[in-house]
């Protein structure tokens, strides 16, 4: 086996459940059996070609089916770029409110990703456009991102706030870790003061501690969220301590872009290998 197919093997045991739905189901199975719900992502970002944008909804409005009729414990996540935001917006918010509606219908909870700075303000009008059974993903080292959470929060919208794996300048992005972490606080801050329902997703211990101990104040409906495959033994751990807790679990065959962008995060990159160290029990 070549070193890319060793890479292929590694990433696919610890990030990525397989190359197929079936292989997502599997695996939240076995976090639903210690009481941890999956939020299913399809693996694609940055789609131009019209057969994979369609491709794309297809698998999404299969996987809402075969996520009730297993009767799993999941939520699905999707990317605008996957959904077609490249190449006519319109039609990309029209196909993620079909995606929508099936799940909706499904009883499964749909989140919209965020992505690149520039796709913020289309992203939330996405969102906005299919009110209901749907959560937003608001990120920390966006300079943006309390005036969006300001607005989302106003609207009742549910958040997943995480620190971000993009990039962007000075202007528009904090460049360090320790200023996108102080802005993780404040936004969670803001989120126990001006929502009900949210979701604190990070792997930073100091962060879930704080949100911990926020909670036993405020009394929110609090989920906590990690990658699959990087803290499974400590996100079991919160959830025998009566703790909301979620892992990602990504699936298909684009695995490539999703474990480059990981790997140049540093902080994931060190939690990754920790992790190979330790024999992950779920």
């Amino acid at each position: 086996m070549g070193v890319g197919g060793a890479v292929e093997r590694l990433l696919a045991g610890r990030w990525i459940a397989g190359p197929e739905a079936r292989d997502a189901l599997a695996r939240t199975k076995r976090f639903n059996a210690v009481n941890i719900k999956a939020v299913i992502n399809y693996l694609g970002e940055e789609l131009i070609d019209e057969r994979a944008v369609a491709d794309a909804e297809m698998v999404y409005l299969s996987l809402i089916d075969m996520i009730r009729e297993s009767g799993a414990r999941a939520d699905i996540s999707m990317k605008p770029s996957q959904l077609g935001l490249r190449i006519n917006p319109e039609e990309a918010s029209a196909r993620y409110g079909r995606i929508v509606a099936r799940a909706r219908g499904a009883g499964v909870f749909a989140w919209l990703d965020m992505e690149r700075p520039e796709d913020v303000d289309a992203t939330i009008s996405m969102y906005e456009g299919n009110p209901g059974g749907t959560g937003i993903c608001v990120q920390s080292y966006l300079r943006r991102s309390a005036a969006d959470l300001e607005r989302l929060c106003s609207g009742g919208a549910v958040v997943r706030l995480v620190k971000g794996a993009y990039s962007a300048g000075l202007d528009i992005a904090f460049q360090s870790r320790l200023e996108t972490t102080k802005n993780y606080e404040v936004l969670m801050d803001y989120l126990f003061a001006h929502a009900r329902e949210f979701v604190i997703a990070t792997h930073d211990l100091d962060m879930i501690n704080r949100a911990r101990s926020l909670n036993r104040e405020r009394g929110k409906h609090v989920w906590y969220a990690m990658l699959s495959g990087i803290r499974n033994r400590y996100a079991a751990a919160l959830a025998r301590e009566n703790e909301s807790v979620e892992i990602y679990v990504p699936f298909g065959p684009r695995w490539v872009d999703y474990s480059y962008r990981r790997l140049r995060e540093a902080s994931h990159l060190t939690l990754l290998i920790r992790s190979m160290a330790s024999r992950q029990s779920i």
